[in-house]
């Protein structure tokens, strides 16, 4: 395996450094991608290459929304919105403003969603995408308010909705507040069906909690990753409640497509040219 070739070839390297007195090589961390699922070796450079999917099991890594707007939409079309709104510390939660602080300078994000208009092989459309790299892309009072805005705006613009959602759920620093989302959301989404325009709800690794039981579920076409987390509570919970065990694909998109709760499962590969059709299909209809 690549993996076992790094090794000796690492480790003959030092061997020899030690020998001659020269300093050792480095060899870096990031040069491999190891797949959780299969725990196939390849190189890391492949892996982003082919939009960081496992070539042998098909496992679809968790990308940032950057990367995710990049493979979606046509270059140089997203106008972001609400780019400057941050969140608070509404309840004064221990240590919550430093580690808003960090994750901004980590991810270069301002909270855990960034939307905007855009167009998709041509055909305008606001676009949300979440990013689990933000506390796990949990729901609190700015991502809530952003999505809100984004259903507000395409209505009141009469344009379709591309919502690319992963999350923890409600965001427990911010108190009940973070819950009040689910409700503000769900209504914003109520009104742009009311008007008769589109929603695709695109669900990705994980879709959970408050946001899967809100706004994530009320796509007029929901899409999904192949093998995502899909759910509500965790299956320990769910299991403790009703006493009984659960089937072992549980909560995953094969598992949700199954019993009628996502209508397709879309490969990354082919995701942009499967939002492309559904979009131009409802503008001729």
């Amino acid at each position: 395996m690549l993996e076992d070739l790094l090794k000796a070839v690492k480790t003959r390297f030092n061997d020899e450094d030690k020998g001659n007195g020269k300093s050792k090589v480095s060899i870096p961390s990031d040069l491999l991608f190891k797949c959780p699922r299969c725990s196939s070796v390849i190189f890391m450079e492949d892996f982003e290459n082919n939009q960081k999917i496992c070539p042998s099991c098909g496992y679809h890594a968790r990308i940032s929304a950057q990367e995710r707007l990049k493979l979606t939409i046509d270059k140089g079309s997203f106008v972001e919105m609400d780019a400057e709104m941050d969140s608070v510390n509404p309840i004064s939660f221990p240590g919550y403003s430093e580690k808003l602080s960090s994750l901004r300078a980590q991810t270069g994000l301002r909270d855990a969603i960034l939307t905007g208009e855009c167009t998709i092989r041509g055909t305008r459309c606001v676009i949300g995408v979440m990013d689990s790299r933000f506390m796990m892309a949990s729901m609190g009072s700015v991502v809530g308010e952003k999505i809100t805005r984004a259903f507000e705006y395409a209505t009141e613009k009469q344009l379709p909705v591309v919502m690319f959602t992963a999350s923890g759920g409600a965001r427990m620093q911010e108190g009940i507040l973070s819950l009040m989302q689910m409700a503000k959301t769900s209504a914003a989404v109520a009104r742009h069906s009311q008007a008769g325009l589109l929603y695709i709800a695109v669900m990705t690794d994980p879709t959970t909690g408050g946001v899967m039981a809100s706004f994530a579920s009320l796509g007029d076409v929901i899409i999904a990753e192949p093998k995502v987390l899909i759910g509500f509570a965790g299956r320990r919970v769910i299991e403790d409640t009703i006493r009984q065990r659960l089937p072992d694909d549980f909560q995953s998109a094969e598992f949700m497509l199954e019993h009628g709760f996502v209508d397709m499962i879309v490969e990354r590969s082919r995701m942009r040219r499967t939002l492309s059709r559904i979009l131009k299909l409802h503008q001729q209809s």
